[in-house]
């Protein structure tokens, strides 16, 4: 039995992104040259980028419905069990049953603020994970500047280098 799905699978979704990068490459290229590549992985990326984004969404809006459905389960346990706890305070199995019903909602408010605290955690990880990518970037781009400059100065150097040559040599053939 095939289950449909409103979102799209992985498959489904890498095959999108196939066809998205093949409409760009016919789309622009022209009739005597190819689309070029920094084009090309510009608009990779960005597609790539929403593919993903757009998962991530899909996830984190199942993932905030199983969330308040457990919160919403951890505060019936607790409020069957406090009120267990109060209406039974003669009878020793019924406080028992109290005792529990708290006590499981307890251990559900828990697993809530580990939930929580993994998900700011990852955020966290995410922010410094950008920093990174950031300074990366800037490094690679003051590299690039640098490679030119050095390719300016090589080409200077060569320059006065092949003009002190020509003067020793004209020195010699004077002497």
């Amino acid at each position: 039995m095939h289950v449909f799905n409103e979102y799209p699978t992985p498959n489904e979704r890498a095959n999108f992104v196939i066809i998205r990068l093949e409409q760009f490459i016919r789309n622009g290229r022209s009739f005597d040259e190819g689309m070029s590549f920094k084009k090309w992985q510009t608009m990779a990326g960005n597609e790539i980028a929403t593919a993903i984004a757009e998962a991530e969404n899909t996830r984190g809006k199942h993932e905030s419905m199983l969330r308040r459905l457990i919160f919403v389960v951890a505060s019936a346990m607790v409020t069957i069990g406090f009120w267990g706890v109060a209406a039974s305070l003669g009878n020793v199995d019924h406080l028992l049953a109290g005792i529990i019903c708290t006590s499981a909602g307890g251990v559900l408010f828990f697993s809530i603020g580990i939930w929580r605290f993994g998900k700011w955690n990852n955020r966290r990880k995410t922010i410094e994970r950008s920093k990174r990518m950031r300074r990366i970037a800037q490094i690679n781009k003051r590299i690039k500047q640098l490679e030119l400059e050095l390719g300016k100065e090589e080409d200077a150097l060569k320059v006065t280098l092949e003009e002190r040559r020509q003067l020793s040599q004209t020195i010699i053939t004077t002497n």
